[in-house]
């Protein structure tokens, strides 16, 4: 095990555990939600290790909750995880010959602490430390939850729900160095602001991919001489 750590890269193991943390304490939550919503014990563990997407997740706790069909949930879900599409695609060298198991611990986190390193071995430590442990606390969270019934509430209550976003934002800085991706990200974040308050919850991360176009080169005119 220590010689397992010691090949990591430089800050990876102290980073993953602080986002560990935070999805542990979110994980007791929702199995908390979950119970109160009534949603069986057994039905939120089985999300927990069946669905493991903590958006999706909620969503559907909530849907239920609401009186809403499980269609109504599972369609919920299936728009809130499409971007996992375009992840799989960029998460393939990291999963290697492993992708069934790697497919299911594809989530933002992981992306995003994959993307942040380079090189095929830092990659794949990433993505494998990232996913096996959030999959592991979210689990164990939820668990906790369950047996605490509805005594820990919500997670905003608490502010605990910012540690995510904050998170990432901290593993995407260092790619944000360059112009083409500091582009892509600024008008992606725009477009997901202008269209939150017109679209349903999960929308907005989808349009957002039309941020991709500004990582297209800026044509350039060349000046003529009319000499």
């Amino acid at each position: 095990m220590r010689s397992f750590l010691r090949t990591l890269p430089p800050g990876l193991a102290r980073d993953v555990t602080a986002l560990a943390a935070a999805a542990f304490v979110i994980g007791i939550s929702f199995g908390a939600i979950a119970v109160a919503s009534g949603l069986s014990g057994a039905k939120a563990v089985a999300m927990s290790v069946f669905v493991f997407a903590g958006g999706a997740q909620f969503l559907a706790v909530g849907v239920a909750g609401a009186g809403g069909t499980a269609v109504a949930a599972v369609l919920g879900g299936l728009v809130l995880n499409a971007r996992h599409l375009p992840f799989g695609l960029a998460m393939g060298d990291a999963l290697g010959r492993h992708r069934l198991l790697g497919s299911h611990l594809i989530i933002d986190e992981a992306v995003a602490f994959t993307l942040a390193r380079t090189g095929d071995r830092a990659r794949r430590q990433a993505f494998w430390l990232a996913g096996g442990a959030l999959f592991v606390v979210w689990n164990v969270g939820t668990v906790v939850g369950v047996v605490a019934g509805g005594a820990v509430g919500d997670p905003d209550a608490f502010g605990v729900d910012a540690a995510f976003p904050a998170g990432m934002l901290a593993l995407l800085l260092p790619s944000l160095k360059e112009r083409p991706a500091l582009r892509v990200a600024l008008g992606a974040a725009a477009v997901a602001l202008v269209a939150t308050p017109f679209l349903p919850p999960g929308l907005p991360v989808l349009v957002a991919l039309l941020g991709l176009v500004f990582a297209l080169p800026v044509p350039t005119q060349e000046k003529s001489d009319h000499r």
